[in-house]
Parts: C-alpha cells; sequence; structure tokens
C-alpha cells in the first residue's frame, strides 16, 4: 500500500492512499486554483483521482461530506445553480488523530457519522468518491445538529447559540418600517452554550455567558440561521458577545 501525504497553502493536510498501484502526485487533479475577476475570487474544488481509495485527514482536521444545496425556495420555486445556496452542513466520515498541546494529546471530539454546521468560508472543497466534501478543522465547525431544526444545535468549543430578538417595526417617532429599513438587531437570548476553548494545559474553560442570558453581541459576528419556523438564530464566538442585559 503507497501513500502521498500533501500539505500546504490552498491543500489541507490529508493523506491518500490505494491498493495495488504506486502513488503519484498527478493522480491528484486541481482544476483550478483561484482564479480573479476584478473582485471575485473563484474557489475550484480539488478533484481527488479514482485510483485513491481512502482520504484520512491529519492532525485536527475531518472529512465532512457536503448537504445538498438547496433546489427550491420555501415557497417551491426552483432554483438555478447559480442561485442555488451553499451548504453549511454535512455528515463527518472521517476525522484525524488529533493535536498536541503541551505534552497532552487531545483527540478530536467529533465523531464520524455526527451532522455538522461549519462556518461558511472555511475549509478546502474536494472531490472524492464522485461526491463534494471540505477538509476542515475542528475549530472551523460551529456546532452539531443533533435534529434537523437550527434551535436544537449543540455549539462547539467558544461558540454561543442565540434566539435574535425581532427587529423593531416602528421608529421612536411612530413611523412603520418595511422588511428592507428595519435595523438589524444585535440582541438575543442565549440558547445554549459550547463547553469552551481549551487552555494551555488542554483542558476546557468554561464561558461566562450561560443558556436563558439576554445579551448584546457584536453586529457583524457569527453566523446566521433560521429555524424550522422562520425564527432567526446566529451562531457566534463568546468573545462577540460584549454584554448581558437585564
Amino acid at each position: 500500500m503507497s501513500s502521498v501525504q500533501l500539505t500546504g497553502a490552498g491543500v489541507a493536510a490529508v493523506a491518500f492512499t490505494n491498493k495495488g498501484l504506486a502513488s503519484h502526485p498527478s493522480g491528484l487533479r486541481v482544476c483550478s486554483s483561484r482564479r480573479s475577476f476584478r473582485s471575485l475570487v473563484v474557489r475550484a474544488a480539488t478533484v481527488v483521482a479514482p485510483k485513491y481509495t481512502s482520504l484520512k485527514p491529519l492532525g485536527d482536521r475531518l472529512l465532512v461530506k457536503l448537504s445538498p444545496a438547496e433546489e427550491k425556495t420555501v415557497g417551491g420555486i426552483l432554483l438555478p445553480s447559480t442561485a442555488q445556496s451553499k451548504p453549511q452542513g454535512g455528515e463527518v466520515v472521517a476525522v484525524g488523530e488529533g493535536r498536541t498541546i503541551g505534552d497532552k494529546k487531545i483527540e478530536v471530539s467529533i465523531e464520524t457519522g455526527a451532522q455538522v454546521v461549519y462556518s461558511k468560508y472555511a475549509g478546502t472543497e474536494v472531490e472524492f468518491n464522485d461526491a463534494k466534501h471540505l477538509i476542515l478543522k475542528e475549530d472551523d465547525i460551529i456546532g452539531i445538529l443533533e435534529t434537523d431544526d437550527v434551535k436544537d444545535m449543540k455549539p462547539l468549543n467558544d461558540r454561543v447559540l442565540i434566539k435574535v430578538a425581532e427587529a423593531e417595526d416602528k421608529t421612536p417617532g411612530g413611523l412603520i418600517l418595511t422588511e428592507t429599513t428595519k435595523e438589524k438587531p444585535s440582541i438575543g437570548t442565549v440558547v445554549a452554550v459550547g463547553p469552551g476553548p481549551l487552555n494551555e494545559e488542554g483542558k476546557r474553560q468554561p464561558l461566562s455567558v450561560t443558556a436563558g442570558s439576554t445579551v448584546l453581541y457584536s453586529k457583524y459576528a457569527g453566523s446566521e440561521f433560521k429555524g424550522a419556523d422562520g425564527t432567526p438564530y446566529i451562531v457566534l464566538r463568546a468573545s462577540d458577545v460584549m454584554a448581558i442585559l437585564s
């Protein structure tokens, strides 16, 4: 059995293996690295040749098989491929061996088979076994979905799940605001919190915010989601929570 290990910018650290064939870097084909057109940056997926039958992430990385993009709007309108929203979730199909902090070995805390949500622009896209995947660091995983509703998300590390407060419908003078003119709220109620970040000794540090607290958070931080009933939620790092309201 031969193997190829790749590390470097643009290609996440992984190990490819195959049986009965000599490994060669040409087996890994990159459609294109980055093409910039004015201010638009396009990143193509790295295509893994069919002769490679296994892809093992290294370190604290995970391989996530992407969920398909939505083909219809909530109202049932078919979307062209260019208008389909990029998925932010998928299933963990492989995990690395973990990382070392000091003299302590820290295993990846997410198991294979878990349904996860990740940061929107994180990771390296890979086409493997005719399916789209992402190679991500564990810290790029926002949370674990235990149901189909984001309100039941289990945040990871130092992240916090917040139910966003409703935007004001009127100005202080009584003028009714349209959806486009409503100010984006930055206040909400904490629904769930992660176990906290790892310190230099590899131990979890509990977060200073708790579920049920009403908080003020940084206006442009985090990743926004909508629950099954249309309720807006946001997941952000605890450091983006600026104050607790009471």
